[in-house]
């Protein structure tokens, strides 16, 4: 096995994201990109729920959720475990934001997500009102760099 495998063309900037639904974490059906905020939204997939990197990114984008909302765009976590799991995790760290069961891993294909190893990569998303990536960035281990570069980011919308 590859150190990094490849899941599929990964989207660009200038890319329209995928049109998908997933449940959240209270079992709705979630339409994308229909359902990004005023201005956008953004998107990160991460590995999994209560992880200690993955809760410190998950935290993060909790502590800055303001400047999101502020500039009308939609938070939304998506990984493989189930809507139970994301329910408990949301709950336990008093997360504000949307998270996407992708129980089979499809939206992560459709990304074209990088798999280091046995876990699903962790990949930042900005995506502008129209559906298009503005900004995306990957770091699989440092989690507080996903929050600032989601926050420079946000000027590009």
């Amino acid at each position: 096995m590859a150190l990094f495998e490849r899941s599929g063309k990964s989207l660009k900037k200038g890319d329209l994201i995928p049109s998908f639904t997933l449940k959240d974490q209270n079992g709705n059906p979630v339409d994308l990109p229909e359902a990004l905020g005023e201005n956008g939204g953004v998107i990160y997939f991460y590995p999994k729920d209560d992880s200690p990197v993955c809760t410190r990114q998950a935290r993060a984008f909790r502590d800055h959720y303001e400047a999101f909302t502020d500039a009308g765009v939609r938070v939304i976590g998506i990984n493989s475990g189930s809507t139970e799991s994301h329910k408990e995790f949301q709950q336990k760290y008093d997360l504000p934001f949307t998270l996407l069961s992708d129980p089979d891993n499809e939206v992560l294909r459709q990304f074209g997500i990088k798999n280091v190893l046995f876990l699903t990569g962790r990949e930042t998303f900005i995506i502008n009102a129209k559906g298009r990536v503005v900004h995306k960035f990957r770091d699989l281990v440092n989690a507080g760099n996903h929050i600032e570069e989601a926050l420079g980011a946000l000027k590009l919308l």
